[in-house]
């Protein structure tokens, strides 16, 4: 059976849809199948030309990124690394006799750690903020401006923020140069007393009270290091005018060998106590100076312990030590002061009646007298 053939208007208005308006018509044209058509090509032609380049440009980030991602965590290991290597060197020595007097593994492992913080820290900056950079001009993006604010930025920031950082900066050079670590004794000038912590900005003291001083590095003007090297030992003994000076100095050396040979004396010793001689000489007294060099930090326990033992030695040999008892029983044997010596004589003039009181009277000249 034939089917007649049917026009396309007769078959869309059979199907329900409306007669699409006139060109003359108020509503806009929908776009025709053509338009569409033609829309898309467009953009598959666009995407086809454009898409090497957009998969270069994906390529080149990712490369960028991928580059700085593994840099950064190959410096990082290698100064984490560097650090363990110090401390396991320092911990290797820090056994042995002369590394026990010389090295402080607390200073050793928080300047090996500040070291590395720093360095971690720079390199991550640095690497970073290139790769930033690149991608940004991968990107076509001009980079003249943008560093020229960041300049001007980083010179506003450096003159708003100049005081941090210049204690940044400080304790950067101090930890670097080894100025001062945990457990030194250290004169900053605004603050004395045992190094606790050493920061970038702020370094930490124990005072000899207990107090705790937060010094700010950029305020150090001279540091005083009271650990380093050796210190020295002064013990001034205080004897009687009249004392036999080669009994007393028998004495001391006989002190000082002693002490010599004993633990663990023998090893803060680092050179013979050594009697140096009269230091003063008074009417009633005089002052013998003995001396050492000992290990940094120790030469008040020296000193301490070196007092003990000269004066039970003096005490065996019957010395007598000149200080503040003696002055005190000079002060309770000389007679008390007679309080009337402070007193002014009579005068003569305290008594109205007398020669000398009436001699100084004024004359008064009687007034004549007036007769009506």
């Amino acid at each position: 059976m034939e089917v007649p053939a049917v026009s396309l208007p007769v078959a869309l208005l059979a199907a329900g849809a409306s007669p699409s308006p006139s060109p003359s018509g108020s509503d806009p044209a929908v776009p025709s199948l053509q338009d569409a058509q033609q829309s898309a090509t467009n953009a598959a032609s666009w995407v086809e030309q454009n898409w090497s380049t957009w998969l270069a440009m994906g390529l080149q980030i990712v490369l960028i990124i991928v580059i700085a991602v593994a840099l950064r965590a190959v410096v990082r290991r290698a100064i984490t690394k560097l650090i363990e290597r110090m401390n396991r060197t320092v911990q290797a020595v820090d056994h042995t006799a002369l590394g026990g007097l010389l090295v402080n593994n607390e200073r050793r492992r928080q300047r090996s750690a500040a070291i590395g913080s720093v360095l971690r820290s720079v390199a991550s900056f640095v690497i970073l903020g290139t790769a930033a950079l690149m991608v940004l001009s991968t990107f076509k993006i001009n980079l003249a401006p943008l560093l020229a604010s960041a300049g001007v930025a980083g010179v506003a920031i450096g003159f708003g923020a100049r005081n941090l950082v210049t204690d940044f900066l400080s304790g950067v050079f101090m930890i670097l140069e080894d100025q001062y670590g945990v457990g030194d004794t250290i004169d900053a000038g605004v603050a004395v007393g045992e190094v606790v912590e050493v920061g970038l900005r702020v370094t930490k003291l124990r005072g000899a009270n207990g107090e705790i001083w937060y010094v700010r590095n950029g305020e150090v003007k001279r540091i005083g290091n009271l650990s380093q090297g050796w210190a020295t030992a002064n013990v001034d003994v205080t004897v009687r005018a009249d004392e036999d000076l080669d009994k007393v100095k028998s004495v001391l050396d006989e002190v000082a060998e002693k002490m010599a040979k004993e633990e663990p004396w023998n090893e803060l010793l680092w050179s013979p106590i050594e009697v140096l001689g009269l230091d003063s000489v008074l009417i009633d007294s005089m002052v013998i100076r003995v001396s050492a060099k000992t290990m940094p930090g120790k030469s008040v326990s020296v000193e301490r312990e070196l007092r003990w033992r000269i004066k039970r030695a003096f005490d065996r040999a019957s010395i007598p030590i000149v200080g503040g008892a003696t002055a005190l029983e000079d002060a309770e044997e000389a007679p008390a002061p007679d309080p009337s010596a402070t007193m002014a004589a009579p005068s003569a003039y305290a008594s109205p009646t007398s020669p000398q009181s009436l001699a100084t009277t004024p004359i008064v000249t009687p007034k004549p007298s007036t007769s009506k």
